[in-house]
C-alpha cells in the first residue's frame, strides 16, 4: 500500500529522521504483473517506511508493515507488499549490501514491536552465528544474527532476512557446550548459537534465569489454585502450564487423579463457572484444557485463566463440530466464548471415524496454544475481518496475521463468539451457533446475531 510522502522536504516523509539514503532504479508492479511505475531515484529509509523519490514523478512511502515478504537477490531487493503488488529496487551499487542490512534491521523492529506488544527486553546487543537445523538434521539456515532474550522468547535477529522467535516454553531442552548454546524445540527443530565470545557465559546464564522464572511462575500461580497439593505433583503439573499453556485433563490427571477437579473449582473464582459447566456437558471430557496466565504485558493485566472446550461426535446432527475458548481475569467486564471449526463441515458431517476426530482436534488444540502465546492473549487479531485490519488501530496487528501460521488457522477456522449478554441469551446463542455450525453447506461462512457485540479488546 502507498502513500504519498509528507511536506519533510524533497519528498521526504514528516515526521521520521532519514536513517539510509542511496540511488536506486526502481519498478511497481500490479497483483497481475502490469507495470505501474518505473524510473530511478533515490531510496530512503527512516525509522517506519521505505520511500523511494524519483525525479520529476511520483513519490512512494512503503510503511513496513506493509511489506508482505522481502527477497534480496543478486544484487535486486524484491518487496511483495500487502496490496499485492510487487516493488523491486535494483541499481544500488556498493551501496547494496549496507541498504539491505539496514532495511532488514528496521523492518525487523517495527514488526518485533508489534509482535511482542511490549515485552520487556532481558538482555541485548549479543553478535551469534546461527545454523538451524530441522528434525532430520538438514540445515535450513546458516549466518550471523543478534541475540536477544525477551520476557517470554528468545528472538534472533539476522541481518538479512526476517527475525526469528522462540518462545521458552517451546524450547524442549537447551545445553551449553564448548561455547556453543544448543536449544531444541518440540517441532525438533534445533538453533545452535555460537561466536558469542565472552559474552556466552552471560547469555547462557539470562536464558537459564528468564526459563527458571517463567517455570516457578507456573508453579507459583498453581500453588495459589491449589495451596494443599503435595509439591512435587505440582512440580510435575507446572511442566504442562509453563507460561500460560492450557493442560488437557489427562495430562493432568496423569500427575494426580484429584488436581484437575480443583482446578475446575478454580473457575468458579474467576466467574465463568457456570460457562464452563454447561459447554462441559456437551464436551469430550478427557479432552477438557485449563490453562493459566500470571503477568500479562500490554493493556491485559492481572492473571488469567482460560479453558478450551472440545465438542464433537455426539451424533449426526447434532450441535458441535467446535472447540470452545473463553479467558476471564475475574474482573468484570465486557466477555465473550469463542468458537472455532475442528474441521471442515462436509467432511465432518461424512466422517465416522473417531481417531480421525480425536487427531484434529488434539491439532487444533495446540494450535490455539501456541496462538494465544504468540499473541499474548489478545483475541482482536483472532476475529476481525481483513478490513478492519487496514484502520490505523488495528495496523499493529496486520503482520501477525501475514506471518503467524498458528494465527491464519484460527481465522480460517473462527466460526463466532458469543458475547454474555445475559446466562439466558448466551446459552440461547451457543446451540444456535453449534446447531449452524453443523447445518450450514458453507465452509467459510462466520455465525453472527445482531446486537451481541464486543468492543473491548478483551471481550
Amino acid at each position: 500500500m502507498f502513500t504519498k510522502t509528507g511536506e519533510g522536504g524533497a519528498g521526504e516523509p514528516a515526521g521520521q529522521p532519514e536513517l539510509f539514503q542511496c540511488p536506486v532504479r526502481y519498478s511497481l508492479l500490479d497483483n497481475k504483473g502490469g507495470k505501474i511505475a518505473d524510473g530511478e531515484g533515490k531510496a530512503r529509509l527512516d525509522g517506519e517506511r521505505l520511500s523511494v523519490l524519483p525525479k520529476l514523478a511520483e513519490p512512494l512511502s512503503v510503511p513496513y508493515r506493509d511489506v508482505v515478504d522481502a527477497a534480496p537477490i543478486d544484487f535486486t531487493l524484491r518487496l511483495a507488499l500487502s496490496s499485492g503488488e510487487t516493488l523491486t529496487l535494483f541499481g544500488l551499487g556498493y551501496k547494496y549490501e549496507d541498504f539491505v542490512r539496514v532495511f532488514s534491521a528496521l523492518r525487523n523492529e517495527v514488526l518485533l514491536k508489534d509482535l511482542l506488544m511490549n515485552e520487556s527486553l532481558r538482555r541485548t546487543g549479543v553478535g551469534v552465528s546461527l545454523l538451524h537445523l530441522d528434525e532430520a538434521g538438514r540445515q535450513l539456515s546458516t549466518g550471523r544474527c543478534q541475540l536477544r532474550l525477551y520476557d517470554t522468547a528468545v528472538v534472533l535477529m539476522p541481518e538479512r532476512g526476517e527475525f526469528v522467535r522462540i518462545p521458552y516454553s517451546y524450547i524442549s531442552s537447551a545445553a551449553d557446550e564448548d561455547h556453543v548454546l544448543r536449544l531444541k524445540t518440540e517441532t525438533g527443530d534445533q538453533f545452535l548459537l555460537s561466536g558469542m565470545g565472552e559474552d556466552f557465559d552471560s547469555v547462557s546464564g539470562t536464558l537459564s534465569a528468564v526459563m527458571n522464572e517463567l517455570g516457578l511462575k507456573a508453579q507459583a500461580s498453581l500453588k495459589e489454585l491449589v495451596p494443599d497439593a503435595d509439591p512435587s505433583v505440582i512440580r510435575r503439573a507446572a511442566r504442562f502450564l509453563k507460561d500460560g499453556r492450557a493442560a488437557s485433563r489427562s495430562d493432568i490427571e496423569s500427575v494426580s487423579p484429584g488436581l484437575w477437579d480443583e482446578l475446575e473449582k478454580r473457575l468458579e473464582l474467576a466467574g465463568v463457572k457456570g460457562e464452563y459447566e454447561f459447554l462441559k456437558g456437551m464436551s469430550r471430557q478427557q479432552k477438557l484444557c485449563i490453562g493459566m496466565k500470571r503477568g500479562l504485558m500490554g493493556d491485559l493485566t492481572g492473571d488469567y485463566i482460560w479453558f478450551l472446550i472440545p465438542i464433537y461426535g455426539k451424533g449426526a446432527g447434532e450441535p458441535g463440530n467446535a472447540v470452545a475458548m473463553e479467558a476471564s481475569t475475574g474482573e468484570g467486564g465486557g466477555r465473550a466464548t469463542y468458537f472455532f471449526r475442528i474441521m471442515g463441515r462436509a467432511a465432518y458431517r461424512a466422517t465416522e471415524d473417531a481417531q480421525l476426530l480425536d487427531g484434529e482436534t488434539d491439532t487444533l488444540v495446540r494450535n490455539m496454544n501456541r496462538c494465544m502465546l504468540e499473541i499474548n492473549f489478545r483475541r482482536e487479531p483472532i476475529y476481525l475481518p481483513d478490513s478492519k485490519l487496514e484502520e490505523p488501530q488495528y495496523v499493529r496487528y496486520r503482520y501477525a496475521v501475514k506471518k503467524l501460521q498458528g494465527l491464519q488457522i484460527l481465522r480460517n477456522l473462527y466460526i463466532g463468539r458469543v458475547v454474555h449478554s445475559s446466562p439466558d441469551q448466551w446459552k440461547k446463542d451457543v446451540m444456535d451457533l453449534l446447531s449452524f455450525n453443523v447445518s450450514t453447506p458453507d465452509e467459510d461462512i462466520k455465525w453472527s446475531t445482531t446486537g451481541h457485540e464486543v468492543s473491548a479488546e478483551d471481550g
